[in-house]
């Protein structure tokens, strides 16, 4: 790995590899499955743990993989897993510990059409399952929706900078579209692990085992049998979440200043979906764009406000309708608010996007 930036062609698969080495990250589990299968496959291509000390295994199951990551995170390592949909369902009470055992995690999630096994083709029907948390219990992942190979580049020093900020899992969640597509990149200059002594400075909660830990006894458990304790720890978490939702919402907007209309969309479909509206306005109608970055936190207030001075909203997703119940949670009900998506891998190109807008609203011009 270079110590400068390096200007690359690869897939967003390929890309996360890349910038989990780069970032310093200690270690990686994970397991194969179709679209995410080359985050693994170009690990072990590059194989960091003779450059940079990075492990990198393939475990032998997706609980397997995740409980790895679990006890990495309790010694205060930069660890991380990646799967993609039905993998990471299988991975949901692991991330529930890690989120209730207050632990510092990246994971990422390239989403595949379902229920079930279902498709190998992409799909956005993962957001009700990373949004509002997938496993059991009141937790919160912070949520990061990449639309650009670059974006799977950068969001993975971001996921790892705010899970280590808040001592709270993060997530990638890529459409499969994003994680095969190919774009030029920049990769960051190569960042140096921790070492122990930085670790224990940094994460004095740690199970370290390490004599930087002066001698203190760590213990990391999400088990607590008495309930007025247990609920002082949903407490603490609900007062992280409170603080993340104040200072990490990140969104787009495009077209906003003048909009009669506007889409909510993220991911790739964002991107298809600044093309319909290049065609919306080409016919004298006024549409704009916000695209939610995380997705949790979501940017409630901005869509809130923006939909006070609009007629309609559409989002569109490839699911059957996820993100649009919070879209109508930010404004109210005070703005129809209208759902278009396609499924079983299905992508929707721009002329569907603007035939389902003049169907939801007729009479815009």
């Amino acid at each position: 790995m270079s110590d400068r930036e390096e200007v690359r062609l690869m897939k967003g698969n390929e890309a996360i590899a890349h910038a989990a080495i780069r970032y310093g990250v200690d270690g990686y589990f994970g397991y194969p499955i179709t679209p995410q299968s080359e985050i693994l496959e170009t690990l072990e291509e590059l194989m960091p743990w003779e450059t940079t000390g990075m492990v990198v295994l393939q475990a032998e199951s997706e609980v397997a993989a995740i409980n790895m990551v679990y006890g990495g995170a309790c010694t205060g390592k930069a660890v991380m897993t990646s799967s993609s949909s039905p993998g990471v369902s299988l991975k949901q009470e692991g991330i529930s510990y890690i989120a209730a055992a207050e632990l510092p995690a990246l994971i990422v999630n390239v989403m595949r059409g379902g229920p079930g096994l279902g498709t190998i083709q992409p799909s956005q029907g993962d957001y009700f399952q990373a949004c509002k948390g997938g496993g059991h219990g009141d937790y919160h992942l912070i949520v990061l929706a990449p639309a650009t190979v670059q974006e799977m580049v950068d969001f993975v020093a971001l996921g790892f900078d705010l899970a280590f900020k808040y001592n709270n899992p993060a997530m990638i969640l890529a459409d499969g579209v994003v994680g095969q597509m190919m774009e030029k990149v920049v990769l960051p200059p190569q960042r140096p692990r921790r070492t122990p002594e930085q670790i224990a400075e940094q994460c004095p909660w740690a199970v370290t085992g390490h004599a930087a830990s002066r001698g203190k006894r760590n213990v990391v458990t999400t088990l607590e049998l008495e309930p007025n304790k247990m609920e002082v720890n949903n407490l603490r978490f609900q007062k992280t979440y409170d603080e993340i939702e104040k200072n990490e919402v990140r969104y787009q907007e495009y077209f906003t200043d003048d909009a009669d209309y506007l889409i909510v969309a993220f991911g790739s479909v964002a991107r298809i979906c600044l093309k319909a509206i290049e065609i919306l306005r080409e016919q004298g109608i006024k549409v704009g764009l916000i695209r939610p970055i995380t997705l949790w936190p979501f940017p409630k207030k901005a869509i809130h406000d923006l939909g006070q001075r609009t007629k309609g909203i559409l989002t569109v997703e490839l699911n059957a309708g996820q993100m649009v119940e919070d879209v109508r949670l930010a404004v109210e009900c005070k703005v129809p608010v209208a759902h278009f998506g396609r499924m079983g891998g299905i992508v929707v190109n721009p002329n569907e996007v603007v035939d389902a807008f003049h169907k939801q609203f007729p009479d815009a011009k």
